[in-house]
């Protein structure tokens, strides 16, 4: 890079102080221009610096212990941790709440080594922490420039809507999850366009991607729609919670009200009945994006798409023909 050292020219590629924005411009240029991609293993041995992957969590009005108790995080670690170990890197974990995110994410880019992994974050932050980091990964769908691992969030619920009409349901409710969340809002999306396209009304409520949210929603579901005879659950965790309202209000399920969640978590098999679900390949996503993270090559607006699919299980059943109604005996 003519006019400019070699360790200057580090320092600015490093991110580390010493060195005039006119400057850092001039280099940057320079580094696009002639394709130049970091090692970033190698920069970390040379830093002296432990290699690292920092996982990051934003949460938005969840209660105390939210990260240990949703089973999609402990997925998230499951599916990086054999490829960390087998390269002598580290794993490091942020739980963050959203009011405080901004400040502690433009921390955490400062100090990334390997790169980092957005579990769950909002688009704002995540592009945040992209202007600031380039060696990060998304799990969710996020802002347009934001390299992704993206789950087919809005064909899951499509199809899960349209595997309750084909069982004969035809009082079909969703629970969806936060507004906030970028698969919430897909998943959304999916139960929209089935229940268009199928003729069925929006009958629809929100809550926290939470078993008591679940639960709440449920009932007041049951209260507003007596005869609703199926329901679309945007996470396993509700679900479980669903199944748990319906069968408190005096409904069999599946015979009374079938029931599909998404992700196939632990929760899944350990509701009873056991979850129809959506199968989210969350594990294979984590290792997938920890695979681009080391291989250094992380284009902006890099995109992985990975499917979702139909787990059947005790907790759906075609609609009986005759039967004993709702709460009947």
């Amino acid at each position: 890079m003519a006019g400019v050292s070699r360790a200057t020219a580090s320092r600015v590629i490093n991110n580390a102080p010493g060195a005039s924005g006119p400057l850092r411009v001039r280099v940057h240029e320079a580094v696009a221009r002639l394709g130049y991609r970091p090692n970033e293993a190698a920069r970390a041995l040379a830093s002296g610096r432990p290699r690292v992957v920092d996982v990051i969590a934003v949460s938005c009005n969840l209660p105390g212990g939210w990260l240990g108790s949703n089973p999609y995080y402990s997925r998230v670690l499951a599916g990086m941790m054999p490829l960390l170990e087998g390269m002598g890197a580290q794993l490091r974990v942020h739980a963050l709440t959203h009011e405080s995110a901004a400040e502690a994410l433009d921390e955490i880019a400062a100090g990334v080594t390997l790169g980092a992994v957005l579990s769950d974050i909002t688009p704002a932050l995540a592009a945040r922490f992209h202007r600031r980091c380039r060696r990060v990964v998304s799990l969710v769908p996020t802002a347009a420039t934001v390299p992704a691992m993206v789950a087919d969030n809005i064909g899951g619920a499509y199809a899960a809507v349209t595997q309750l009409h084909r069982l004969g349901r035809r009082r079909i409710a969703a629970i969806h999850g936060p507004a906030i969340s970028t698969c919430a809002a897909d998943r959304r999306i999916g139960h929209l366009r089935a229940a268009q396209r199928l003729g069925l009304a929006d009958i629809s409520a929100d809550a926290a991607f939470t078993r008591e949210g679940g639960y709440d929603a449920a009932q007041r579901l049951l209260e507003q729609h007596p005869d609703l005879d199926a329901v679309f659950v945007a996470c396993d965790l509700m679900a479980a919670g669903v199944v748990q309202a319906l069968t408190a209000g005096g409904r069999r399920v599946p015979e009374d009200v079938s029931v599909i969640g998404f992700d196939d978590s632990v929760a899944a098999i350990c509701t009873n009945p056991p979850l129809t679900t959506m199968r989210l390949p969350v594990e294979e996503m984590a290792a997938a994006a920890v695979r681009l993270l080391v291989s250094g090559d992380i284009a902006p607006g890099h995109r992985d798409l990975f499917p979702a699919e139909l787990v059947v299980r005790q907790s759906t059943a075609r609609r009986s023909k005759v039967g004993p109604g709702i709460g009947g005996s």
